[in-house]
This record gives C-alpha cells, sequence and structure tokens, in this order.
C-alpha cells in the first residue's frame, strides 16, 4: 500500500509491505513516528549518528534521513525481514541516500559510537526488555528516546527503562501516541534471554529467544497441531512455513526421518531459535535442515516442495489482518510440486477452509476441537 506522509516537514512517499497487500485502510507510519520526528527535528537535529530500534515500514529512517541531509548515518536495527525490506524500499522510492544506511538484525551487538537512539516501542515487553539490556552495554549519557501508543505504555514498561537505562520521563500525549525519555548509564545489566524449558511429552528443550511467539510455553495452537503431523520414511521435501521456535518442524524430523525441513519465518529470532532447537535436540538432523529469514516463500523454486506445514499469523505489527495467511497460501500453492499438500492449522473463526477451497479447488478438514482446526489441501494443478 502507498500513503503519502508529511514527516518533519518533508513530504515522503511511504509503502506499507507486502506491497500486494489489499488492506488499504493501512498506513506505512502513525502518530507515535509523527511524534518522534518532531522531537528529534526540535531537539536533537545535530545529531550524526542514530541508532533506530524498530522501525515498522521505514518511515524512522526515511524521514531522518531527509531531514539529517548524507551527513546522517542511520543504523536501523530490526528483527523483521519485511520490515527491513520495507525500509530499503522506501529510502529508494523517496531518493534517498542508501549508502549512510546499515542493518542489524535483532541479535546483533549495537554499535557504541552513536549519539541517540531512538524505539518504536515494541508490543513484546520481553523483546524490549531484550533491547534495553543491550542499550545498558553502551557508554553513558547516550540520549533514548522511545515512542508509542499512550495505552500501551504502562508502568511495567517505564520499570523497564529503569532498570537497563536511566530514570525514565514521559511526555505528554499527542494523537495517542506517548514518548519516553532515557539515556545510557554505562551500568550493563544481563539479559535473562533466550529462555528455555522442556517440550512436554519428549525429552526435548526448547530455546527462545526474546520476540519468538509464545516464548514461555508450548502455544495452544502447535500443541494440537503436533497430533496431526505427517509421519513415514520417504525423503520428502517439507517447510516449515512461520516456524517460529521450530516445534513443528523438530517434531516432524522425528516423525519423517528421511524428509529434508526447511525452517522458514521473517523474524531473525524465530530463525535462531528454530536452529538452536534442531542443534540442541537432534543433532544428527542438522544436514537435513535449512534456516531462512525470508518473506514468507518469496523466490523460492516453484514445485520445489512435497509438503508445507503451516501456523498462520493473523496480525502484523500491531494490526489485525489475514493478508499474511493469504499470501502464504497463494506461495503455498505455488512452490508446492503437483500432488504436494498443504497442512495447516488455524483459529476456527477465520474460515481459512473456504479460502483454500477457493485457491486450491479442495480443503479437508483432519482435525478439529472448539478452538482450532486442521485442514490440509492437495496441489492438482
Amino acid at each position: 500500500m502507498t500513503t503519502d506522509a508529511l514527516l518533519g516537514g518533508h513530504a515522503l512517499t511511504l509503502h506499507r509491505f507486502p506491497l500486494e497487500q489489499k488492506n488499504r485502510s493501512l498506513q506505512a507510519w502513525d502518530a507515535a513516528d509523527e511524534y518522534l520526528i518532531d522531537y528529534v527535528q526540535e531537539h536533537h537535529n545535530q545529531a550524526l549518528r542514530i541508532l533506530v530500534l524498530n522501525d515498522s515500514f521505514g518511515a524512522l529512517t526515511c524521514a531522518l534521513k531527509a531531514i539529517g541531509g548524507n551527513q546522517r548515518h542511520i543504523i536501523n536495527v530490526n528483527d523483521s525481514f519485511v520490515s527491513q525490506q520495507a525500509c530499503k524500499y522506501n529510502l529508494e522510492e523517496n531518493q534517498l541516500e542508501q549508502n549512510t544506511v546499515s542493518y542489524l538484525d535483532s541479535l546483533s551487538e549495537y554499535p557504541h559510537d552513536v549519539d541517540l537512539v531512538i524505539i518504536k516501542v515494541p508490543k513484546n515487553a520481553g523483546f524490549l526488555a531484550y533491547q534495553l539490556a543491550l542499550l545498558s552495554r553502551l557508554p553513558s549519557s547516550i540520549k533514548v528516546v522511545a515512542g508509542g501508543k499512550a495505552k500501551e505504555i504502562h508502568t511495567s514498561t517505564l520499570k523497564s527503562f529503569s532498570h537497563f537505562l536511566s530514570e525514565p520521563t514521559t511526555s505528554l500525549a499527542v494523537k495517542k501516541a506517548r514518548l519516553i525519555f532515557s539515556e545510557t548509564t554505562a551500568k550493563p545489566v544481563i539479559s535473562k534471554f533466550p529462555v528455555s524449558w522442556p517440550l512436554e511429552k519428549t525429552d526435548f528443550t526448547l530455546t527462545n529467544h526474546a520476540n519468538v511467539f509464545s516464548r514461555d510455553s508450548l502455544d495452544i495452537g502447535a500443541r494440537f497441531f503436533m497430533n496431526y503431523l505427517p509421519q513415514g520414511k520417504k525423503p520428502l521435501k517439507v517447510i516449515d512455513l512461520g516456524c517460529g521456535n521450530g516445534v513443528i518442524g523438530l517434531m516432524t524430523l522425528c516423525k519423517m526421518p528421511h524428509a529434508e525441513l526447511t525452517f522458514v519465518d521473517e523474524s531473525a529470532m524465530a530463525v535462531a531459535s528454530a536452529k538452536a532447537n534442531v542443534l540442541d535436540n537432534l543433532p544428527d538432523a542438522l544436514e537435513r535442515c535449512r534456516f531462512m529469514q525470508n518473506d514468507c516463500l518469496s523466490d523460492f523454486t516453484p514445485g520445489s516442495a512435497d509438503l508445507v506445514l503451516c501456523n498462520p499469523p493473523f496480525h502484523q505489527a500491531q494490526a489485525i489482518t489475514d493478508h499474511i495467511a493469504w499470501q502464504m497460501f497463494v506461495q503455498a500453492k505455488q512452490v508446492l510440486k503437483k500432488g504436494g499438500e498443504l497442512r495447516i492449522i488455524g483459529n476456527r473463526h477465520l474460515d481459512y477452509q473456504e479460502k483454500l477451497n477457493r485457491l486450491f479447488g479442495n480443503c479437508k478438514v483432519i482435525g478439529n476441537n472448539k478452538k482450532f482446526t486442521v485442514l490440509s489441501t492437495i496441489r492438482r494443478g
């Protein structure tokens, strides 16, 4: 989706990713982005090396570059592959200098030679704590400005800042957005992440990085899906799409001892967790596995997979939307061989069965309970 934004007095054309999504009510920036940019322009306009965390679609990076010009270097840190792709695209779309923007994933150490930190407050409080722990390792007195929806900045959010950084203060709310002000103290605080816990009814222990879905326990959808995973000795090529911590792929490796598994997620922390969990629990199976951070199945070879397993999300960032699930289904059909299967689990109220029938021409229920449905569809054409 394309939208025109006025950020810091600069008109920017911003695209929300994926480009093909059809929900035109969603835009690529919000009031917190506007508030952050206005504050930086007024109070920190001389900052030349800015560390930007969690820039959803590049609005912050693009605006900071438009205001600061080629002298300003932005270090863009994100867990999301889609977010960083959107940022690169939007910089190019607005003819902004790309050479002075660098990218780090969420597991990288932060550079110490920055003079300002900008944070878009993530919804995941544990992920924020992980990021603040990394910031606590930086030299003292670096200003940190965070922004988010006022209703999602809680007392616990401020306690997290005070635990890792200086005692925070907050701004007044503007357009239902609020800013948090703090600074580094050069007193490193150890993060509790990653976390590990035993996987029920197995001898496995799962490791989970801070921003992984259902980080602290097995989610009820995966628990139900595990009852309906395929098994057999054929050397099938299987994809765990939206793999999260990799538990579905891990159990599939047990049930299909000759299968080749590709774990795919747009989260760097999810892919790292999945790889760690295979390495720790089934090290002999590692040679049968690939791990990819990607936008669903974009650029996968058509007709290259026998089976795709998927527990699709129904949100992107903080927006409730089914376009990612639809993208997963469409791309799975392209990637599957003729006769290949897409097997998914979804909340019953989402009516994925109708979508899959429309796309594949067939769909059957292979398991359900009061909350979830497990569906199977075959690529016939």
